[in-house]
């Protein structure tokens, strides 16, 4: 018998084009699911393909069903969308991912050929790669993995198609009709068939290709030089960043507090020596100087005087100067959609962005902020913090101190008070009470003024503020509520201003948690937090004054390092998923040249360490054989080694006479178990028990499927045709029982 006739049963021309409909289903959702890793509002399309999709694909008889109009309006509603959407909205990259999805949603509703099978992947490709430049996330890696794996599998299914047609041109099926494959789909069946053609090593080989090629690419990821693009690519520059509750230069009574309901993760940070690590530490934003009526703001004026011009690099130098020893390395991950002003512990020595970015810098304000919020993740390092919470600024104290000459209102842009005669003598009033007689220095007037606060005010997420007329924030601060920390910043700003100290709000980060699993500090949204700081005018410095927390005259005292932790020590669920989003941006989003470096030089070491390990064991051995010869060979020593070897022949002898046979036996009974067609021939002999046993095409199909089941492959019928003969002989019943009675009278 030839090779051919023995060969594993395949899937007929109908199950490739059942598989591959599915197949171009999946590839649909998992190019589609992509829209969650985008700024991009395609969530009612994204919905529309994917239950469209799900349909299809569960009864494919369904796009008979399209009406005919709806396939001739199809291409220029499309055009007409595309246009308009571009017009509208002026977007060109959003534009192109609505309009992906929408070919795609088109391409499920109809039967594919081959090319159109090929534009699924194209398009799913493109979506795929417009959410990789756009995202850094872990899970669109898992995500990319499995659209490779169901692409490969589409392209090889298409193959086949066309092998098993001769690679002859397929006519288009006509709007209306359902072909063949789609009236005889049922998935069980296509499962059960899947099953039976399934060779599990050539599976598992193809297993093995995969990762080997995920391997290979984690190489080459490891050896490409690293260069330096500015901002990666275009395409995040192409998407307007959707409006999220992030840190903005303006805020109301409340952001901040809207901010903290949100728990994801803000911001994480490695530290290259805890000792350096504050109990409190306190990553400033934004400062807000700017009052009226109830809302905060960055003035163009403070924007001015203190924010330097835009500059494009990737090297910022601060104005702290380098001190003797080695610097600690800060290297923050910020998330997208917190903020354009980045989070700082306050004036550095240097800063290093992972890649160009545009930016303007305000030393004296201890703030940098990037053109635009950016589209994903920002890494950065810093070196040389100042964390003492002392902001001296040269500047403002210079102008301060000319305040009284020529130009009054010069210097005094942070002390003024939009407010009414009678609400600026309340004020004043209040601040007489705190402070007593006297003018106090600004630290020991902030710190009477936090006491104050606290001790008349409680502290609430959800305050009430007194209705009636005037300014809230007065409203407020005369009143006995709880409030949040806005609230008490606001209220420190304007009684230190009606007392006359330069004050203002700053907003940003405090405190944070540790994870114990990947050693870096975890910032949430919900660590947002609003404080205030006043002016020394004895120091020429701003001091920060925290009714609700630490000020930087407490923060001297407080532990640092290990202690500090201690407190802060989160070894959750929580944290070790976050351990898998910071291990993430280590080593694969902020792989840059000097992380290349590292790791290379850590894999050599790490190949030295084993190699002498290795060497080492293999000299003991060594040795330990040599001590061996050199005792004393004695009788009972041979003996015993004379046992050894005998006991070895014997192992070899057995091996030779019984257990080859033994294993050959177990082999050909395990593969007649096991192979496909004996299988498939076991449960045709199983349906034909039925049959009418006297039919002579009964007895003979059972005769062959016996030579399938149990003779030699050499022997063996042409397995497909014998399965036809097997199908039209179970269609021959048993003799009815009256007639066999018949027969025997």
């Amino acid at each position: 018998m030839s090779r051919a006739s023995a060969r594993r049963p395949q899937l007929t021309l109908t199950e490739l084009h059942q598989l591959k409909w599915l197949l171009g289903a999946g590839l649909t959702l998992l190019a589609v699911g992509t829209v969650f890793y985008m700024e991009v509002d395609a969530w009612v399309l994204m919905g529309l393909t994917a239950a469209a999709t799900v349909a299809t694909a569960a009864r494919p008889g369904l796009p008979a069903r399209v009406p005919r109009l709806a396939h001739w309006l199809a291409f220029p509603a499309m055009v007409a969308f595309f246009a308009g959407d571009l017009w509208l909205k002026t977007e060109i990259l959003p534009a192109m991912v609505r309009l992906a999805v929408m070919l795609l949603l088109y391409r499920n509703i109809t039967y594919r050929q081959r090319r159109d099978d090929l534009q699924v992947v194209v398009l799913g490709l493109f979506l795929v790669v417009v959410a990789g430049v756009l995202t850094v996330s872990l899970t669109f890696a898992a995500h990319l993995l499995v659209y490779t794996g169901c692409a490969l599998a589409l392209l090889l299914v298409i193959t086949l198609t066309d092998a098993a047609t001769g690679g002859k041109k397929q006519p288009p099926v006509p709007v209306g009709e359902t072909p063949d494959w789609a009236q005889e789909a049922d998935w069980g069946r296509l499962a059960g068939r899947l099953r039976e053609v399934s060779d599990w090593r050539v599976l598992g080989f193809g297993a093995v290709l995969f990762a080997g090629v995920v391997g290979v690419s984690a190489l080459l990821f490891l050896a490409i030089p690293r260069f330096q693009l500015e901002n990666s690519m275009f395409l995040d520059r192409l998407i307007t960043k959707k409006a999220r509750s992030g840190f903005s230069d303006t805020i109301k009574f409340g952001d901040v507090t809207e901010i903290q309901q949100d728990t994801g993760v803000a911001l994480s940070v490695d530290v290259s020596d805890q000792s350096q690590i504050p109990a409190s530490p306190y990553w400033r934003m934004l400062v807000l100087d700017h009052y009226e009526n109830g809302t905060f703001r960055l003035s163009l004026g403070l924007v001015g005087q203190e924010f330097g011009p835009g500059r494009t690099h990737a090297l910022v130098h601060g104005d702290v100067k380098p001190q003797l020893g080695v610097a600690t390395v800060w290297t923050f991950f910020l998330e997208s959609g917190v903020s354009r002003y980045l989070p700082l512990l306050g004036r550095f020595e240097l800063l290093r962005f992972r890649e160009v970015q545009n930016f303007r810098l305000a030393p004296n304000l201890g703030l940098l902020a990037l053109r635009e919020e950016p589209a994903s993740m920002t890494a950065y390092r810093v070196e040389g913090f100042d964390l003492s919470g002392v902001l001296p600024d040269p500047g403002f104290a210079q102008r301060w101190r000319e305040r009284a000459e020529a130009n009054p209102r010069r210097g005094t842009l942070q002390v003024r008070l939009p407010l009414d005669a009678a609400e600026q003598a309340q004020l004043a009033q209040l601040g007489r009470e705190i402070a007593g007689p006297g003018r106090l220095a600004a630290g020991d007037f902030a710190q009477r003024t936090e006491e104050w606060l606290r001790r008349n005010h409680a502290y609430t997420l959800s305050p009430s503020i007194p209705a009636g007329a005037g300014d809230p924030l007065v409203r407020w601060l005369v009143s006995r509520e709880a409030g949040h920390c806005e609230l008490f910043a606001g209220a420190f700003v304007l009684l230190a201003r009606a007392s006359g100290y330069p004050a203002r709000v700053v907003t940003g980060f405090r405190g944070g948690s540790w994870n114990g699993y990947s050693n870096n500090f975890t910032i949430r949204n919900a660590d947002a937090h609003a404080w205030a700081e006043i002016f020394d005018e004895a120091r020429g410095a701003w001091l920060r004054a925290d009714p609700l927390g630490t000020s930087a005259a407490a923060q001297a005292a407080e532990p640092r390092g290990e202690q500090a932790l201690v407190s802060r020590m989160d070894r959750s669920w929580k944290a070790r998923l976050d351990s898998l989003r910071v291990f993430w941006y280590r080593r694969i989003v902020s792989f840059d040249t000097a992380s290349q470096a590292e790791t290379l030089k850590a894999m050599k070491e790490a190949t030295q360490s084993t190699g002498k390990r290795l060497r080492e064991e293999f000299a003991a051995a060594v040795a330990k054989v040599k001590a061996w010869l050199a005792q004393p060979w004695d009788g009972r020593r041979l003996l015993r080694i004379a046992a050894a070897v005998a006991a070895l022949a014997a192992l070899v002898w057995g091996w030779r006479e019984f257990g080859r046979g033994w294993l050959r036996g177990w082999s050909r009974n395990r593969g007649a178990k096991g192979h496909p067609v004996r299988r498939e021939a076991g449960g045709w002999l199983r349906r034909l028990e039925a049959a009418d046993p006297d039919d002579p095409r009964v007895r003979a199909a059972i005769a062959e499927l016996q030579r399938l089941r149990y003779g030699a492959p050499g022997t063996w019928p042409e397995p497909q045709g014998a399965f036809r003969r097997a199908r039209v002989a179970a269609r021959i019943g048993r003799p009815r029982e009256d007639a066999v009675m018949a027969a025997g009278k």
